[in-house]
């Protein structure tokens, strides 16, 4: 079985780690889905988010990283799978991802959002958090993979 894992990913964090590694051992293949979120000003562009995530994952057999436009479903359906994979780390999470998950299923009946709880260690961390912590040239080492890291600081870099 094949799901997708879908996001923005701007940047990629150890949470969204954490969900990848955890379902990659439940599905055979699991697609790191990057999009761009209209409703976000990105940082980083969708080229660098994927270059960044295949660096994290270039010896990951299961795990594919690809990027879409559009709509979700649409994406499913050319990935030809009908499991997508979603973080929660509250119950905030948890009422916008059941909205997403209902209007998916509206559009097609066949699809299946998994929900997986965050660890405890990062059910407070978001894309948003490391990059104001990065702005303000604070430790997110241990927020981040080294190589996220690195490109967080050069993008806030102060001469």
């Amino acid at each position: 079985m094949k799901a997708i894992y879908p996001g923005s990913f701007d940047p990629i964090t150890n949470g969204h780690i954490d969900i990848i590694n955890r379902s990659k051992d439940i599905f055979d293949e699991l697609i790191i889905g990057i999009t761009t979120n209209v409703q976000k000003k990105h940082l980083f562009t969708i080229d660098e988010r994927k270059k960044m995530i295949e660096e994290i994952f270039k010896d990951e057999k299961k795990i594919k990283v690809k990027t879409f436009d559009g709509l979700l479903t649409s994406f499913c359906e050319e990935e030809k799978t009908n499991y997508v994979i979603r973080g929660l780390r509250a119950v905030s999470d948890y009422e916008y991802e059941l909205q997403m998950a209902m209007a998916n299923k509206s559009l097609n009946k066949n699809l299946e959002t998994i929900f997986l709880v965050a660890s405890h260690k990062f059910n407070f961390l978001s894309s948003s958090i490391v990059k104001e912590i990065a702005y303000y040239h604070g430790d997110i080492s241990a927020l981040v993979p080294k190589n996220v890291e690195i490109k967080l600081k050069n993008k806030y870099e102060r001469g």
